[in-house]
């Protein structure tokens, strides 16, 4: 019987060698979902900037925010019904699954500490069924950030207290 090793040491046949080369990591639907959606709503952004850890997919410096678009698959969503781990190679899959969870959560902690506000949106909140849910919280989400950024310093209120005498209008 065969085990996970010997299918590590197997090479990949030219038809998976293909499909996985035609799998981008920019300009995915998801993301692509998520880039409308913001645009159409003023929202202006960067993509993918270079100096920030992880190179976010949506950078919204204004906000002091960055969107991570991540596919179920790839980053291993707990939970998911469209997270499910290959049978076959079993032992690499967990491996690079297991890596791009560790490299996604420090990345948001490096963002973190460099006083950006880190938001994760799934492919699967992408779905029909939720998209406009998911988006619509989005906007809410940036919309919040912002007036907690901006909002201007009020000064203490002063209340209005009634003169001390009632007002009589004269005759």
């Amino acid at each position: 019987m065969k085990t996970d090793d010997d299918y590590n040491d197997k090479p990949i046949s030219p038809q998976r060698h293909r499909n996985m080369a035609a799998i981008h990591s920019t300009g995915t639907k998801p993301e692509m979902i998520v880039r409308k959606y913001l645009f159409a709503r003023g929202y202006r952004y960067r993509l993918n900037h270079p100096r920030l850890p992880g190179h976010p997919d949506i950078v919204l410096r204004r906000y002091r925010a960055v969107i991570f678009v991540n596919g179920c698959f790839w980053h291993g969503h707990e939970g998911c019904r469209y997270f499910r781990m290959p049978t076959t190679r079993r032992d690499f899959w967990e491996r690079k699954i297991t890596r791009n969870r560790e490299r996604d959560a420090a990345e948001q902690r490096r963002l973190a500490a460099m006083g950006w506000h880190c938001i994760t949106v799934w492919e699967c909140q992408l779905r029909p069924t939720l998209r406009q849910l998911t988006l619509a919280a989005l906007d809410y989400t940036l919309s919040s950030l912002y007036l907690s950024q901006h909002s201007p310093a009020l000064p203490p209120t002063a209340i209005a207290a009634e003169p001390a005498t009632p007002y009589t209008p004269e005759e």
